[in-house]
């Protein structure tokens, strides 16, 4: 998705050669606009593969979640990463660990919305080293939905997060895979290509 890598080019900042800082736009302030261009791209990447539900966790993957959601007409679930006191019962649980954040949290959803009739599509912010990803597919089988795919805003296709999930035959759709982040200069893997 070309909009989305001239934003990153735009507003993004690599802090080191794994962090990317978006929170102009997508981990801290929203725009929008601009996310309803991403929840349309992924509704129609993921068109006609009957989905009953998306699935997320806290945070930032809410956002593009919710407008993924709102273009297909589907319920959204975001995965907890604490407890609650509303939420104590029927939990489907698993752990994830954060390198940014270099700490494991259990996630946990209610079993209440996600069950066997469910065709889940998942969808978060980043795909890094697959933690959060993983978690979540996890929670999708412990549910006995069925996986349809999941929807990454940016996947840094330098770690190996996308390799894991596509060798286990799991369709991901990336809007824009990074190559490279070395020395602060921000690569696609798209313009790799082309050198």
């Amino acid at each position: 998705m070309k909009a989305l890598q001239e934003k990153i080019r735009k507003e993004g900042r690599a802090l080191s050669d794994d962090v990317l800082k978006v929170d102009s736009f997508l981990n801290h302030q929203i725009d929008p606009a601009f996310m309803q261009e991403i929840g349309q791209e992924f509704a129609r990447r993921f068109k006609g593969e009957n989905i009953t539900k998306i699935i997320t966790l806290e945070s930032s993957g809410i956002t593009p979640a919710v407008m993924t959601g709102l273009e297909l007409g589907v319920q959204v679930v975001f995965a907890r990463k604490s407890k609650s006191l509303t939420l104590q019962d029927g939990l489907i649980t698993s752990s994830v660990y954060s390198f940014t954040k270099e700490e494991r949290k259990e996630i946990s959803i209610s079993s209440d919305f996600i069950d066997e009739n469910d065709r889940v599509l998942v969808i978060d912010d980043f795909l890094a080293n697959g933690q959060a990803a993983l978690g979540l597919m996890q929670m999708v089988a412990k549910a006995n939905a069925q996986l349809v795919g999941i929807g990454i805003v940016i996947e840094k296709a330098f770690q190996n997060g996308g390799n894991k999930l596509r060798e286990n035959d799991v369709r991901v759709e990336s809007l824009a895979q990074i190559s490279s982040m070395e020395k602060g200069k921000i690569t696609f893997v798209e313009e790799e290509v082309l050198v």
